[in-house]
């Protein structure tokens, strides 16, 4: 049981909120924390408090199988797959059983897409009313429509929105006092790329510099400063600080679980819920416009589920007539699996073909992987790298038979996606594409020699080539080009360099699955450990600072992601959007139960694709 007291103007009544408990709720990465969330933040008055004792809630690390027996180094040895793009589902039975669609139907008549556009226009006028009032009903309603996923469709009126908020605290400062507003305004300006020092925040803290006892009692501004300290970049330490102290005294309440969901799951590095559904019952709030949002999102999620169902058709299809199943058996055969990348990289619905099309190149880095890990001899990857790198159908003669197909077919979809991309961009990046396979393949040489010659590298030099080897930069030029946005002589070079844009999320990938030991399907066991290299170096450290060090690797590459999502850099903010969201997906790929399984990635994919969910009741 909890026991916290709700005041008369929450949204939903305690007895609403015992049927919310009591109800079969989707509680997953799928759907983000945004229901538990938007109920005691967004829907609600700004003052829940405490009156009385409460259970104590301490978060838990989530469960990532053969998570190292950090005690014993030997179970660290380099014989754990390495943390790639392409290996990201263990050996999950759902998924192996898993039958691909090969045709879909659309029961959807034009009475629903007139419904959808019609709310569409609803919900834009109240969005630009309540921007133009300036007021913290704006700023939560944006904060809703993000955690419902379908921003998409008001990307001009938040721009509108907060770059005026951005221009009123640019030239006033942040003149309120109430630290749940003060953290949401904080923490959407810099989502949205706009810089805002963390000094903000010093008003909450006494003359020590230390925050004030006051606000520990203030659950919403609470949980709204800790969504606004995932966005630190280096050398904020106050803002870190922030962090540390409102997920301890987070730890202190429970809401049916809410905050330990929080505090696992920010919003920051969670992925944002796949149209999804929570279930509650909001009537009685204060937000007349949520019931609005209800039915659009309601609406959304059936239409982009249907064309996701599309694609993936359209993707089995392709792989079918491919026929690479048949003539490298020993390759793995996931169709669905590889879309659920492109998926969430590519959220916008009108980006249908970028998505089939970057599906493509990553069911490649999975073959090639394949050929690395499972069947190549060191010579005959010797030579099919090189083939790689020169580029050249008329010189793979002396390659094996089945990395001479490989190389066709690879050389098939890379000249076609390079045609698409210059009819709709005006752009050819076949060399950029080209030149990214090389990279690619020269990193998993560099780690088959390793394996062949039994030599250990250093962690640092292990994870700059595992950075390359997780198939990220491979992804990340693709998406690039895919878009079309901001296609320069410049931007090129940069994309081409593995800019740290890129490198960020590749070292958030490695390091991530290195921390668990759960080996993909049909891998012979080749690759190494972040971990286990540092701890061959430092054999004074115990288990528990290994760990501590590679997470800290990780929030150090989220800085440095946060930084260079900020403006100006580069690069678009779709391609800054598509970056963060394959970070993002890291942990609901990579956090496997003790079994073995990937239970949150499994129905985050069978509930945003396949199950037909509930369409009563409000979100």
């Amino acid at each position: 049981m909890f026991s916290m007291a709700f005041s008369s103007k929450d949204c939903f009544t305690y007895s609403s909120y015992s049927r919310l408990i009591r109800t079969n709720y989707l509680f997953s990465v799928k759907i983000s924390y945004f229901h538990e969330y938007t109920l005691s933040m967004a829907f609600s008055s700004k003052d829940i408090s405490s009156d009385s004792s409460h259970i104590q809630v301490i978060p838990k690390h989530i469960s990532k199988v053969g998570n190292p027996n950090l005690s014993n180094i030997n179970s660290l040895l380099p014989n754990n797959k390495k943390g790639n793009i392409n290996d990201n589902i263990g050996v999950s039975a759902w998924l192996k059983r898993f039958t691909y669609p090969s045709e879909h139907s659309s029961n959807f008549n034009d009475d629903i897409h007139i419904k959808h556009a019609k709310k569409l226009e609803v919900i834009k006028h109240i969005l630009i009313k309540l921007g133009d009032d300036d007021s913290f009903e704006g700023l939560a309603m944006i904060d809703v429509v993000q955690r419902l996923g379908i921003d998409y469709y008001f990307q001009d009126e938040i721009e509108l929105i907060l770059r005026r908020q951005y221009s009123i605290f640019f030239t006033a400062g942040d003149r309120y006092n109430d630290l749940q507003e003060v953290a949401l305004r904080f923490r959407l300006l810099r989502q949205q790329g706009y810089y805002v020092s963390a000094d903000v925040f010093n008003r909450f803290r006494n003359k020590e510099g230390e925050f004030k006892q006051n606000i520990s009692e203030d659950i919403n501004g609470l949980m709204s400063l800790y969504e606004a300290s995932q966005l630190s970049i280096g050398g904020e330490d106050g803002l870190d600080e922030a962090g540390h102290f409102s997920a301890t005294h987070l730890a202190n309440y429970d809401l049916a679980g809410v905050v330990e969901h929080l505090l696992l799951h920010p919003y920051r590095k969670s992925l944002s819920p796949a149209k999804n559904f929570f279930h509650g019952n909001f009537q009685g709030s204060e937000y007349i416009w949520i019931l609005d949002l209800h039915e659009l999102a309601n609406m959304d999620f059936k239409l982009v589920q249907s064309l996701h169902q599309k694609e993936i058709v359209q993707i089995s299809s392709w792989w079918r007539e491919l026929g690479l199943a048949k003539k490298l058996e020993f390759a793995r055969e996931q169709p669905v699996k590889w879309y659920v990348w492109s998926m969430a990289c590519f959220t916008d619905p009108n980006l249908s073909w970028q998505r089939i099309e970057l599906t493509k190149p990553i069911s490649f880095v999975y073959i090639i992987d394949d050929i690395f890990d499972v069947c190549g001899a060191l010579d005959a990857l010797t030579l099919f790298t090189e083939a790689i790198n020169r580029w050249d159908l008329g010189d793979i003669d002396q390659l094996p038979e089945y990395m001479k197909i490989c190389f066709k077919a690879l050389n098939d979809i890379t000249n076609e996606i390079s045609n698409k991309v210059y009819k709709e961009h005006g752009y050819n990046p076949v060399h950029s594409l080209r030149k990214a396979w090389g990279s690619l393949c020269n990193a998993f040489l560099i780690e088959a020699k390793w394996f062949a010659s039994g030599h250990l590298p250093k962690a640092e030099e292990y994870l700059e080539n595992g950075i390359v080897s997780s198939g990220v930069h491979l992804v990340l030029v693709h998406i690039f080009f895919l878009l079309g946005h901001g296609i320069t002589n410049e931007t090129v070079q940069l994309i081409d360099s593995n800019p740290p844009i890129v490198s960020s999320v590749a070292t958030i990938l490695r390091i991530w699955d290195d921390l668990g030991s759960a080996k993909d399907e049909n891998q012979g066991g080749k690759d190494g450990s972040y971990i286990y290299y540092y701890m061959m170096e430092h054999r004074d450290l115990t288990a528990e600072d290994a760990h501590k060090h590679a997470m800290d690797k990780i929030s150090d590459a989220w800085k440095r992601l946060n930084k260079e999502c900020l403006s100006p850099n580069p690069f678009s903010a779709s391609f800054t959007g598509a970056s963060l969201n394959c970070a993002r997906m890291v942990p609901l790929m990579y956090s496997y139960d003790d079994s073995q399984r990937l239970p949150s990635l499994e129905e985050y994919i069978k509930s945003s694709l396949f199950d037909n969910l509930p369409t009563q009741g409000v979100y």
